[in-house]
């Protein structure tokens, strides 16, 4: 390759969203598609947020099963060292060769650097111009927001708890969502005393209010000392210096509440959300700004966004599922063939590896009621389903469905408790199909199994 370089397709990102759509675009056919990356070719879900916490939280998850039946002898203790390790085998030790070794087998090319528009189809790489005939498209993902009032105390974001290496005497997080109820739970296993500093007078808000509810009950009772309808006023720490990825950052912090209340902490996370990645995009140049990105029926035919940056839901899955749609079209255009076809409401799927876990799709009932519609919710306690009672013999777990009253299907679907992350998708099948509850009352679950519980809720 010389220092210009042209290509069918370029995509600035090379995270989970970037790799897909790259692939779809010209799998199958003699186009070409090239990545550029500042990083490590994966992005963040690789190293820094799904992989590394899912891999530090599935152990933890065998030992709170252990501890929660009967017919067992003790309980298996956590082995920091163990669990670690197992994080590092999971992010490839922060090595990207196999994403490299993949992308190069699918026929895609890589360019490390930071992409930047410099004109129409025409991305520059440092020093080097690369030109796009069909298609540019933006995957960088997000970032993480960090408060002013904690802007100078060298604070942990989600990289340093995922990656950690110091585990903390006293960590002390700020915010009350997906990363921190997460985070708390694999510090504290980890060893750390933790607490969390949480806005609002609830955890995981933009859930159904009992799914927040029951993970308050089971952080509180492992241990963590979680404060609600608090705000962190000042922050303080001598020496404050990004040592390294999960290392202590300085010494102690002093952090003083509304109340004036202070707490002093060994390290301090802050998970109060993202935003999208816009940053130095060179978005000027072509008569754009960040907003533009989150709108995407205002940006012209050749640029497209996937993931994270565009606004919407900042979940790898989504991301990936943006990408075989916008994939699919680039290479349709490109080869006139036929459109992809889209459902009128495709709902995003989420799930929370609290313990209990927290599985949703779809529409709440509060964002149902905010969207206006007619509707009716279905409740179960879980235990109602023979086999998820058998999983605990202390079992804690809700399920809601959220039926639109006109139509008789799904909106919504939560639950939470013990390993529900796999029922969600069936609820997901339903509202995606447009199933009436009359239909899905013929889908009859196994026995005994966690599905039991759609049969108790349609009965109901």
């Amino acid at each position: 390759m010389g220092d210009n370089d042209e290509y069918d397709v370029i995509v600035i990102g090379g995270g989970p969203a970037g790799e897909n759509i790259a692939q779809y675009a010209v799998q199958g056919s003699d186009r070409t598609a090239v990545m550029v990356e500042a990083e490590l070719l994966g992005g963040e879900c690789s190293y820094y947020a799904c992989m590394p916490s899912k891999a530090m939280l599935r152990p933890l998850d065998v030992r709170s099963a252990a501890a929660h039946v009967g017919g067992l002898t003790g309980v298996p203790e956590v082995d920091v060292e163990g669990l670690l390790k197992r994080r590092d085998t999971w992010v490839s030790h922060y090595s990207d060769h196999g994403q490299v070794s993949w992308a190069e087998g699918a026929g895609l090319a890589v360019v490390r650097g930071r992409g930047r528009l410099a004109a129409e189809r025409t991305v520059t790489v440092g020093g080097r111009t690369l030109t796009a005939r069909e298609a540019v498209v933006i995957a960088t993902g997000s970032v993480a927001v960090i408060p002013p009032t904690l802007a100078d105390i060298a604070a942990w974001t989600s990289r340093d708890a995922t990656g950690v290496r110091d585990v903390p005497d006293h960590l002390v997080i700020v915010g009350g969502g997906v990363v921190a109820c997460e985070a708390a739970r694999w510090m504290r296993g980890l060893g750390a005393q933790v607490t969390m500093l949480v806005r609002g007078q609830g955890l995981l808000a933009s859930f159904e209010p009992f799914a927040g509810s029951l993970v308050l009950d089971a952080l509180r009772a492992d241990g963590v000392d979680v404060r609600l309808d608090v705000e962190v006023t000042d922050a303080h720490r001598t020496a404050a210096e990004d040592t390294g990825l999960g290392r202590i950052h300085g010494g102690p912090v002093r952090l003083t509440l509304a109340s004036g209340v202070e707490i002093e902490a060994s390290e301090v996370l802050v998970a109060t959300g993202r935003r999208p990645a816009t940053d130095d995009l060179g978005l000027e140049t072509v008569g754009l700004t960040a907003d533009d990105l989150a709108a995407g029926d205002s940006l012209p035919g050749w640029l497209h966004t996937v993931g994270d940056v565009n606004g919407e839901a900042p979940l790898t899955h989504w991301g990936k599922y943006q990408a075989r749609i916008v994939g699919a079209r680039i290479a349709a255009r490109s080869s006139h063939g036929t459109q992809p076809t889209v459902p009128d409401f495709v709902p995003v799927p989420q799930v929370v590896f609290t313990d209990p876990q927290v599985a949703s799709v779809g529409l709440t009932a509060r964002q149902a009621k905010e969207a206006g519609r007619s509707f009716h919710t279905l409740d179960q306690p879980l235990k109602g389903a023979t086999g998820a009672a058998l999983l605990r013999d202390d079992l804690a777990g809700e399920v809601r469905l959220v039926v639109d009253d006109e139509t008789d299907t799904l909106l919504g679907a939560t639950f939470v408790g013990p390993e529900v992350a796999d029922l969600v998708h069936s609820a997901t099948v339903a509202i995606v199909g447009q199933v009436p509850l009359a239909v899905l009352r013929h889908a009859v679950p196994s026995y005994p199994t966690s599905s039991e519980i759609w049969l108790r809720l349609l009965e109901g």
